[in-house]
């Protein structure tokens, strides 16, 4: 079977499998494993901040940790122009962390930030996209722990996709998944790969995919230039199609047609990684009623025991996993 799976698919996964299965993600300075062997009992005091930032909003809120469960408290968000210039930037960011701060002392603020960018230094290299351009080689972390009156060692940034599958690996849907993939749908596609205890960015929007890469075909565009295309509609999203105005038997056509690919997406990783589970996020997961059913078919031809969830924590996942890096290195302290 794995023989004819991957026949001609020229996904280009060897160097991320060798990568993932070889290191751990470098986080505030020094190697840091996903730990789900890190629970402990009672409370663990840690004044966490989490931060999901993206080309337009940001959102931050309070972390609690308990060493078994996290959850969120005191949510705050806020759209934010990020054409402007850095100072203006980092200012509408900090304000929106001080609430969620609220009056505490020594905070640890884990932000989870699409890429590209140096990590572990916390450095923008996005220049190309027409937004954050000026923060283009500006150590963010240094910039906001200066604005913010902390260390800048109490700052850890994180790949968005990679705080996304670390918060549900955590706290969520993809807890009891040893090996899983992580998948976020909505305008672009963003992924990422948990083996064992290591998660890393899986950069699959990349990948090769019938006559194109995978984003064609799994985020919003697909939609919009396949109602177009097909029936002659104009859409902005999944959202209209869920409208109970839209002719709901061409919204299945297509729900149908998405979840058959995003199977066939699928089945090129899934046993190659032994994924035990896929986590899906975004704002098309939440018409997963509508295509997963035609996604479980296509597998079912590999007879290969997988799970497919849609994300519990939703908005909160990035939030979470983003802490991960203090919450890991708390853990190991206590070891």
């Amino acid at each position: 079977m794995e023989g004819k799976l991957y026949q001609g698919k020229g996904i280009g996964w060897g160097d991320v499998l060798g990568d993932v299965r070889g290191q751990y993600r470098h986080i505030v300075g020094r190697n840091v494993p996903f730990l789900l062997s890190c629970h402990r009992n009672g409370q663990l005091v840690m004044n966490l901040i989490g931060v999901d930032i993206g080309g337009s909003h940001i959102s931050a809120a309070r972390v609690e940790w308990d060493g078994v469960n996290a959850q969120t408290v005191d949510f705050f968000e806020a759209d934010v122009d990020t054409s402007r210039n850095s100072e203006a930037i980092i200012s509408d960011w900090s304000a929106v962390i001080r609430k969620a701060a609220g009056d505490r002392k020594d905070i640890q603020i884990g932000i989870a930030m699409p890429g590209p960018y140096d990590y572990p230094n916390g450095i923008s290299l996005i220049k190309d996209q027409g937004k954050m351009k000026s923060l283009y080689g500006l150590s963010v972390k240094n910039l906001l722990a200066e604005r913010l009156g902390i260390s800048p060692e109490s700052i850890a940034f994180t790949n968005d996709a990679e705080a996304f599958l670390a918060g549900e690996s955590l706290a969520g849907a993809g807890r009891n998944f040893e090996n899983s993939i992580g998948l976020t749908l909505g305008t672009g596609l963003g992924s990422a790969i948990k083996i064992q205890e290591v998660i890393k960015d899986a950069k699959l929007w990349t990948a090769p995919f019938r006559d194109g890469i995978a984003e064609d075909y799994l985020g919003t565009a697909w939609f919009v230039g396949y109602l177009k295309e097909r029936f002659g509609k104009s859409v902005y999203g999944v959202k209209d199609l869920l409208s109970p105005e839209f002719d709901q038997a061409i919204a299945e056509e297509v729900f149908s047609q998405f979840g058959k690919t995003l199977g066939e997406f699928l089945s090129i990783y899934v046993i190659r990684l032994q994924c035990q589970g896929v986590v899906l996020g975004g704002k098309i997961s939440r018409a997963a009623d509508r295509f997963l059913p035609y996604t479980k078919s296509y597998l079912e031809k590999f007879d290969y025991p997988l799970q497919i969830r849609v994300s519990e924590l939703e908005e909160k996942a990035a939030l979470i996993g983003a802490c991960l890096p203090f919450i890991s290195n708390t853990s190991s302290n206590q070891s």
